[in-house]
């Protein structure tokens, strides 16, 4: 039985967990100019002699340092480095070798080395097996075999133009974010397309066991925010979606969630309150498979999106396959309400020589890199290190990490200076310093592929997590692009949230027209709510505006 319980207000108000989120979230389509100057490698203690240079770095840094000096930094920790990217010169550091906890900074390095072992190009093929006698009138007497291949969408975000679609507030911070907004695509289009194959091919019947294997790596759990369960198959990133909508006020609530399917009872009955009222909505399942929802929404309120997280995500996507060949036209007689078992299943080798009846083919992996980093995709960061373990024949987080730190070594990466324990950035063992982002983020750019990387980086309030970071009227608007990074921790002690990390590290384009590599890190910085964490994001969105401006 899974009990899971929480409540909209209590999570809004609190930072009782860690909270590893976006730092903004708004829809804009402001275009940017790219980069055009590629970085070079970093020297460790390399300083300009320039005499423009000089008096370029005195002004930055009697732009910067104010900032970072301010009252509410008293009690905190600041690692900033800005080096040229074309002459490898430092501009500007402070504690640029010290250790700081990175937050989601960490996908940087997670995805980067993923990106390296995979390439941008890699796709992933999902098959469906059929193992036994297919006959002339379309019936399996065997079973189908849906191998999990890692893809971590599944065909459920893919747009029209073949591409993975992403809200700059992805509904997996439903629930920490009132602004996380649901994308477009349906999200089984990817087993209906399977289940369609399947039916083109003959498949009519089945009359055994329809299996999913999920034997690619083991299941893992993912830190921060969002669903927390790692599993090789992944349906809608393991959670069902609730969009609350109120009506008149005293009235019910609209109430519909996605994707629709009979594994799941719900029993819904939120309400609407006065428009002073506060959200305040239940999700619980008191029994495997019933999901209950109690509480009320403000009249006037904009729909509301909540998710709950299955315990199952292989029995999960064994429910909807079986939904999706019925919707195709295929009877099939096992129940979509039975646990899925692999007891079952065949040896790979011997699986892999089965008929294929079906292949589900990802976009590109170079998609995917922009939707874990532009949103800050925590469960999809994690499956990285599990994903490059995949491709060695490895199955455990320790042997991706290690993996991954000898492909971070390949880039230049001073790996003995730096602390991983997962992929997305909220584990206890997670530490950087602020060189070794900027030797990732130079080494990066000389790649003949940099710009595959640079583009899924968020982009300085235009889209993702660094939408809002600064007023449209700013000059460094589409000027940054950048990964940010946020981790709270529960001050209980004195009944807020202790800030424990804000960063955001990338690449920047001066006034005039240089290229900037940077990486600032504040850790421990007291805060009084929630918000206040927004409110330290603007200030490294200030320190944005002050580098484009100053240099």
């Amino acid at each position: 039985m899974n009990r899971r319980r929480f409540s909209i207000h209590f999570l809004f108000c609190c930072a009782s967990l860690i909270l590893q989120q976006p730092l903004f979230g708004q829809d804009v389509a402001t275009p940017i100019a790219k980069p055009t100057t590629a970085p070079v490698a970093v020297p460790a203690a390399t300083t300009s002699t320039d005499e423009t240079d000089r008096r370029l770095i005195a002004t930055l840094r009697s732009e910067i340092e104010p900032v970072l000096d301010a009252p509410e930094f008293k009690h905190s920790h600041w690692g900033v480095l800005v080096v040229d990217a074309t002459t490898g010169n430092t501009l500007y550091e402070r504690n640029g070798d010290k250790l700081f906890a990175p937050a989601s900074v960490t996908k940087l390095f997670s995805v980067a080395a993923a990106f390296d072992e995979l390439g941008g190009d890699h796709k992933f093929e999902t098959p469906l097996y059929a193992r036994g006698n297919l006959d002339p009138a379309g019936v399996l007497e065997g079973d189908l075999i849906l191998a999990a291949s890692g893809d971590p969408t599944m065909g459920g975000r893919t747009d029209e133009a073949g591409g993975i679609a992403l809200e700059n507030v992805d509904h997996t911070y439903a629930g920490y974010s009132a602004k996380a907004r649901l994308t477009k695509p349906d999200p089984l289009a990817g087993l209906d397309r399977l289940a369609k194959q399947a039916y083109e091919r003959g498949l009519r019947e089945v009359h055994g066991a329809v299996l999913v294997d999920d034997r690619l790596f083991h299941s893992a759990m993912s830190s921060g925010s969002g669903p927390s369960r790692v599993s090789p198959i992944t349906i809608n990133d393991n959670v069902l979606d609730f969009t609350f909508t109120p009506g008149a006020t005293g009235k019910p609530a609209e109430v519909d969630w996605r994707p629709k399917t009979s594994a799941y009872t719900i029993d819904s009955q939120v309400t609407t309150g006065a428009s002073s009222s506060k959200t305040s909505i239940t999700i619980d399942e008191p029994l495997r498979g019933t999901i209950t929802i109690r509480g009320t929404i403000p009249h006037g309120h904009v729909p509301l999106v909540l998710t709950h997280e299955v315990e199952h995500p292989a029995s999960f996507a064994r429910s909807l396959l079986i939904e999706a060949l019925r919707r195709a036209g295929v009877r099939v007689e096992a129940s979509p309400l039975v646990e899925n078992t692999i007891d079952k299943l065949p040896r790979r080798e011997a699986q892999a020589m089965l008929d294929k009846l079906a292949v589900l083919e990802s976009p590109r992996f170079a998609e995917e890199m922009k939707l874990t980093l532009k949103v800050s995709l925590n469960l999809h960061a994690t499956m990285m290190p599990l994903l490059v373990a995949t491709k060695h024949g490895k199955r455990t987080m320790a042997e991706g990490l290690r993996l991954e730190r000898e492909a971070l070594a390949r880039l230049g990466v001073d790996v003995d200076t730096i602390s991983f324990a997962g992929g997305a950035g909220g584990d206890r063992g997670d530490y950087v310093t602020p060189r070794a982002t900027v030797q990732l983020l130079t080494a990066m750019a000389k790649r003949p592929d940099f710009e595959t990387y640079r583009d899924a980086l968020p982009i300085l309030g235009v889209d993702g997590t660094l939408a809002n970071a600064v007023e449209k009227s700013s000059p460094a608007l589409g000027k940054v692009r950048a990964k940010t990074g946020t981790l709270s921790w529960s001050n209980l002690l004195n009944d807020r949230p202790l800030l424990q990390s804000k960063a955001l590290a990338g690449y920047a384009e001066t006034k005039s027209g240089r290229t900037v590599v940077f990486a600032f890190f504040v850790n421990l910085v007291h805060i009084k709510e929630s918000a206040d964490r927004e409110r330290i994001g603007r200030v490294l969105g200030t320190l944005c505006e002050k580098l484009h401006g100053a240099l």
